[in-house]
This record gives C-alpha cells, structure tokens and sequence, in this order.
C-alpha cells in the first residue's frame, strides 16, 4: 500500500459520492466492517438489483461475502479481485478496491466530458440513465445465453434429420388401422383405470390408518391421565422411612460440627508444639554458641596469663604491690566463675564449676590444678559456697618464680 494509492481511492471515493468520509488512517489497522461496506455499495451503485448478502456476522458470512462480491465483478464487470486481499481489509485491500472505484471514476468523467460538449438541451434528449438500463442488460444477456443453448441444440437436431426425415415419410405413407388404434386406447385407459384403484386403495389405506392412530392417541393419553395421578399421590404420600432419615441427618451434622472443632483444636495444638520445639532448639543453640565464645575467652585469657607471667623478671621481689595484684587477680577470677554459672545456667541438668587456687612458691616447683567438679542441681549452691578462689601472696623475701602452664582443663565442656 503506498500514499499515492490510499489518497486516490479516497478522492474518488469522495468523487462518487460515498455518503462516509474516508480517513487514511481506516486502513492501518484491519477494518473489516468499512471494508464490507465499501464493496457493498459499489456493487450496489454498478448494479442495484444485485443480491448480494450483507451479513458479515462471522467467518462463514464475510467469507460468503467475499466471494459473491468477487464473483459478481469478475461477471459483470470483468474485474478480477484477490479474495486474500479484500479479506485482510487493510491498506492492501485498497489496491482490490481501486480497482472497481477506477472504473466507475473513469466512466463518471468520461460522461462529464461528453455532457461538456452537447448542449443542455441535447443532454436533456440523450440522458443515459445506467440505473435504469441495468434491468435491461441483465434480461439481454440471459436471452443471449438461452439463443446460444437452443442453437446449439437445434444443430444437433438438424444434424438428426436425415434418419428422421425417412421415419417420418414412412410413418405418414402408411396407412391408418382403426384396431390397432383402439387396442392402444383400450390398454391406456385401462392402465389410467389400474392408477385410480391405486389411489382409492392408497386413500382407504390413510383413512384406516388415520383411524388406529387415533386409537394409540387416545390409549397413550389414558395411560398418561393414569401415570399422572399415580405420581400426585406418590407425591402426596410420605415415606415411612424419611423421619428416621432426617434424625439420621440431625445426628450427622452434629458430628460433623465436633469433628471439625476437634479437626481444628488438633491442628493448633501440632502447630503450637511445632512452636514450641523450635523455640527450645534455638535457645539450645544459642547457649551451645554463649558457652562456645565463653571456652574461647577463656583459653585466650590462659594464653595471655601465660605470656604475661614468661615476660617479668624472676629477679623482681614481690612486696606491697603483691596486695593490689593478687586483687586484681580475685576480681579475674570472681568474673571467670560468674561467667561460668552464666553459662552452666543454660544447661538443663548440670553444671561445671572450677576453682583455680595459687599454692605457694617453693623449690621443688610445685604445679597449680585447676579442679572441675561435676554435681547434681542440689548441690549447686553448696559447691559454688563452699568452693572459692584463694590466692595466698608470700610476704616473705621470696622471689617470685615463673609460673608453670596449666593444664587444658576445659577439656571437659
């Protein structure tokens, strides 16, 4: 489709005097319906006593459509359309519609030039009414199709009539026998006689059989007064069983009402003791993480008490500030067991607790142990009083010797 195209058939359109203005923008997108329309009332204004349908209601219907509007102008017309194309009824269709409107255009300004040149009174005495003479061209060209059926079937009859013509002279040369003729009369009359005994017999046939018909009719509607009534008093009649039924109903629903509410208390239940579990099993972790950081802590306040104690000189005396430090060294510890019930308090049946207690200083290197005691939650209480850190600092003029490592008592957590 191009502009040149689409602007032209718009015009002449326009020209013909179609009573809808065309835009260029009906046929950017499918337009069956204007399509259709459009078709229709060329075919209408090249011949109005055409019938052509104008139901494009489904695909059936344009597709009939279509073609007896293809038809009629490859007919009369002698204008070939493509049938894919008026279908699509977008700017390709208006190529096929060019076509038609070309022609009626062209016969329009033909006639416009010629009444140009004859004068108005010449144009009054020679008007061509084409509406009009539609009417006549239609009765001339089925009379030229039946001239050329009859001529054709006339030349074969003459083409017949040697083997006739010797019939015919010898069937007038002989001469008329009255027998024969009445021996044919008698066996027509008698055969049109056998076909009037036909139908009498054919008419008495219906009349009999029109009478037992009616008798059935008349049986069947007995027989449906009979069911009829039979049904109201079923209906009429209640069951002996249906009381017991409608109890048995009651009953159900009833059951049905409990075993939805317990259905429903079940389900809470499964679902708060899911609740529950998950609960336990984080704070479970939780106490297995607090106590996990805690044995860390632990281990590397070991380490930096170790390596604190191998860099001091064993040759420094330990004298007043012997007090401070041992302080300083209870409130560690003090804070090492807090730390520990802490975490013994997560543990749901025993606890751990440790002392640390610092012997004195002699010759024979005497290690520190650290003592682990595991009792039941009975005993706690006992053991955390009856257990506490003691650090004894050696006021005497002893020197203060290196500390040994102690041993890795956290195995046990």
């Amino acid at each position: 489709m191009s502009f040149r195209d689409l602007r032209n058939f718009t015009e002449m359109m326009r020209a013909l005097g179609y009573p809808r203005l065309i835009s260029m923008e009906n046929f950017r997108t499918p337009n069956f319906m204007l399509v259709s329309e459009i078709l229709l009332w060329l075919v209408k204004r090249y011949e109005p006593q055409s019938d052509i349908p104008s139901d494009v209601e489904t695909e059936q219907d344009r597709v009939f459509f279509i073609k007896a509007v293809a038809q009629f102008m490859a007919t009369k017309a002698h204008i070939k359309l493509n049938t894919k194309k008026l279908y699509q009824a977008d700017g390709y269709a208006v190529k096929e519609l060019l076509k038609v409107t070309s022609v009626l255009y062209n016969a329009m300004k033909t006639k416009g030039l010629d009444a140009s040149n004859v004068d108005e009174e010449d144009v009054g005495k020679f008007k061509f009414d084409l509406g009009s003479r539609i009417g006549e061209l239609k009765a001339a060209r089925l009379l030229a199709s039946e001239i050329t059926f009859k001529g054709a079937s006339l030349y074969d009859l003459l083409g017949k009539e040697v083997e006739l013509r010797e019939m015919r002279t010898e069937a007038i040369a002989r001469p008329l026998e009255i027998n024969e003729t009445e021996k044919v009369m008698r066996i027509a009359i008698k055969d049109i006689l056998e076909q009037v005994q036909n139908t009498k017999d054919l008419l008495s046939n219906v009349a009999a059989d029109e009478a037992s018909l009616d008798a059935k009719i008349e049986k069947r509607k007995a027989e449906l007064e009979r069911s009829q009534k039979r049904l109201q008093t079923l209906q009429s009649i209640r069951p002996a069983f249906m009381d017991e039924y409608e109890k048995i109903e009651e009953e159900l629903q009833k059951q049905y009402g409990l075993y939805l509410e317990k259905f429903r208390n079940l389900a809470y239940l499964e679902q708060q003791l899911d609740d529950q579990h998950r609960m336990e099993q984080e704070r479970f972790e939780e106490a297995e993480n607090t106590l996990r950081l805690m044995q860390n802590k632990l281990k590397e306040e070991e380490k930096r008490l170790l390596k604190t104690g191998s860099n001091e000189d064993s040759d420094i005396e330990i004298h007043e500030d012997e007090g401070s430090d041992s302080e300083m060294e209870d409130r560690q510890l003090i804070k090492q067991q807090t730390a520990m019930e802490m975490l013994m308090q997560g543990r749901p049946r025993k606890r751990i607790v440790g002392t640390m207690q610092g012997a004195d200083m002699e010759d024979d290197e005497d290690s520190e142990d650290s003592e682990i005691d595991l009792d039941d939650d009975d005993e706690d209480d006992e053991d955390l009083e009856d257990d506490s850190i003691d650090i004894s600092p050696n006021k005497t003029s002893r020197r203060a010797r290196k500390p040994e490592p102690l041993e890795e008592s956290d195995n046990d957590f």
